[in-house]
């Protein structure tokens, strides 16, 4: 019979290195509210609800990362628990976790840096892309100081505390049915986690950085791989399927609108007929990372960063009441292109091998006979870029098919902006000499952290960060305007100037409106008047006003609207992230989100306006189940597919 170790148990070990992993978190959660304290702002109680729901997290997560050292405590024979191999491993993995609990702690901190959130879907993109992100945190923080102090930090806690107790443990000597009672036991807890526990727990406060900070960074990161797509009906607050339907065709048919469907569910496949004779314009798509309207002169901003576009939105068609839909590149990027509201999960452009055969602005244009290029600085695979545009439409320049020698600048992200703009002048020459009609989408990198680019185009140094960043996109699209100015094709084209989403997305209400206001100029001095255009409008918009702008007459399947033809009844903008789907209507933002809950933001001039939860759907919370219901059903069902002949 085997004597049982009074004072030890090889169990105790995995309990102590949990205490020290529920320490790392509840100095992260601490660390991040100090980071955000005038945003979070808790009250006593909240300080302490916050924490004890991410507890409840932290322990949930630990549950889970446990299990494979709770068969290897259970499994493991007593003749080689204190054997020489084990204590070596046992001492190795110590040091590993140690190390690694260290390093989540500092990557959580980075992470909220720049998106104040815990990981979600952006961090799952980045751990999937590590050269671009690797290379992205080397030039942007003191990468080797933060590993040697993590390092640090691992060895004093190691031989301070945590050796010692490896040795007790591996003295401990337990018959093989209490292991296996005890493991059994344990094993209880992330079933309870997994059947249990959701999202809903952390949302106990109508300020966003608070529901942040109360779950757990780790916990966050895997949920986001379980919950890359939710389904809508599943998930949020829906109507009959035939109210939603003839709804849905009331706010998006068009007088112009020439129905095709007739009476089929959530049909908006329609031919639009625009009049007098088409314009075989050119047409080059900006689409600049990170502009938010808040850089702008032009919006009240006094930074003196955008003098070009400022002097621009004097000479173009300047929309100052425009919105992206989302938070991300890649929704930005769904939404020009394919004129659809935001699906929640993540955005269509990374839903592999569902992401082609869409309907697009790439697709109309190319059936018309244009060259349809996405020209990107960075490498096209990033975000699954290079699939989703060439399966929908469109030619590929990116990174990799501009010569080295071509080249003036690159960093993490790709080619500087002045680099990308040379390159699209290149290709806009070669198509304007084979008499082809262009139309190009550009996607810019320079804006985006570590906010570095060619020294001595302006002002700023260059890696001193955002507003250098800023400064030196507007120099580079200035640059590229005025040398464009002297091709023969400049005055046949179109040039739409737009953001893909604003530089941070994080605030105390779910959706804050504020985050999503972007510019858009269209600039064509021979072909259009200059002028201010103040109705509200979101980025599915542009599709079907360029169309219209040059009297195209198409199939369509967009969602979107030509901005022009709008009446004020008309005007709306859809936003949302990953979870939370919005309408902004009427000076109000109706909300709907998982769990079927529905909700109403008024005052959105404050900085904390007021929400109003709903049990049952308003008028204008119907419109927007509408949209994003209808949205979601066509494209699950592939309504809008190039592929649906019954849809052509």
């Amino acid at each position: 019979m085997i004597k049982k170790s009074q004072s030890s148990s090889r169990f105790n070990l995995l309990f102590f290195m949990i205490i020290i992993a529920l320490g790392y978190f509840a100095l992260t959660r601490l660390a991040l509210l100090a980071f955000s304290f005038s945003q979070a702002e808790p009250s006593g109680l909240q300080f302490l609800t916050f924490n004890l729901i991410g507890l409840v997290y932290d322990v949930a997560f630990l549950s889970y990362a446990a299990i494979p050292f709770i068969f290897y405590l259970a499994l493991m024979p007593n003749r080689f628990w204190s054997g020489r191999i084990n204590r070596t491993i046992t001492h190795l993995f110590a040091l590993l976790v140690l190390y690694g609990m260290g390093f989540v702690a500092v990557a959580e901190w980075l992470f909220w840096d720049e998106f104040n959130v815990r990981f979600n879907f952006i961090s799952v993109d980045y751990l999937v892309y590590r050269r671009e992100v690797t290379n992205n945190i080397v030039e942007s923080y003191p990468l080797f100081t933060m590993l040697s102090v993590i390092l640090g930090v691992t060895l004093t806690l190691y031989f301070s505390v945590v050796r010692k107790r490896i040795n007790k443990a591996l003295q401990a000597k337990e018959s093989f049915s209490k292991r296996l009672v005890f493991s059994g036991g344990y094993l209880l807890l992330p079933v309870i986690a997994f059947f249990g526990l959701g999202q809903s727990l952390h949302s106990f406060s109508t300020n966003n950085y608070l529901n942040e900070l109360a779950s757990d960074g780790p916990y966050q990161f895997f949920a986001a791989f379980r919950n890359n797509e939710l389904d809508y009906n599943s998930f949020y607050r829906t109507l009959p399927d035939e109210e939603a339907s003839t709804l849905l065709k009331e706010v998006v048919f068009e007088k112009n609108n020439l129905k095709n469907s007739g009476n089929a569910l959530y049909a908006l496949n329609r031919k639009v007929i625009n009049e007098g004779a088409e314009k075989r314009l050119n047409v080059v798509l900006i689409m600049v990372e990170s502009l938010s309207a808040k850089f702008l002169g032009s919006f009240g901003s006094e930074e003196k960063l955008t003098p070009y576009l400022d002097k621009l939105s004097k000479e173009s068609l300047f929309f100052d009441h425009f919105y992206a839909t989302g938070t991300r590149t890649t929704r930005g990027l769904e939404a020009v292109t394919l004129s659809i509201p935001p699906t929640p999960g993540r955005s269509i452009v990374k839903r592999l091998g569902r992401e082609k055969d869409l309907w697009s602005l790439g697709h109309v244009l190319k059936e018309k006979g244009y060259n349809t290029k996405f020209i990107y600085g960075g490498h096209g695979y990033f975000d699954n870029m290079n699939e989703f545009f060439s399966g929908n439409g469109y030619g590929i320049i990116d990174q990799s098919d501009i010569p080295e020698e071509k080249v003036k600048f690159a960093n993490a992200w790709g080619i500087s902006d002045e680099d990308l703009f040379t390159a699209t002048i290149k290709e806009a020459d070669r198509s304007s000499k084979a008499g082809k009609p262009f139309f190009f989408h550009l996607m810019t990198t320079s804006n985006h952290r570590p906010y570095t680019y060619p020294e001595g185009r302006i002002d700023i140094p260059s890696g001193t960060g955002r507003y250098g960043a800023v400064k030196y996109t507007d120099w580079a699209i200035g640059d590229f305007i005025e040398k464009a100015r002297k091709t023969s094709w400049f005055k046949e084209t179109i040039f739409v100037i737009v953001a893909d989403h604003c530089a941070g997305s994080a605030g105390k209400t779910t959706l804050p409106l504020k985050k999503y206001h972007i510019p858009l100029f269209i600039y064509s001095p021979a072909q259009l008047t200059a002028q201010k255009i103040n109705k509200i409008s979101s980025q599915i918009d542009i599709a079907p006003t360029l169309l219209a702008m040059m009297n195209k007459n198409y199939e369509s399947y967009a969602f979107g609207k030509n901005i022009f033809s709008m009446r004020a009844s008309e005007e709306r903008a859809l936003i949302g992230n990953y979870q939370h789907l919005g309408l902004y209507e009427g000076g109000k933002l109706s909300i709907l989100s998982p769990r079927k809950k529905m909700s109403t933001q008024m005052n959105l001039g404050s900085d904390e306006p007021t929400v109003v939860q709903l049990s049952e759907p308003s008028v204008l919370m119907k419109k927007t189940i509408a949209y994003y219901q209808g949205s979601s059903y066509i494209y699950q069902h592939r309504m809008n597919s190039t592929e649906n002949d019954e849809n052509r």
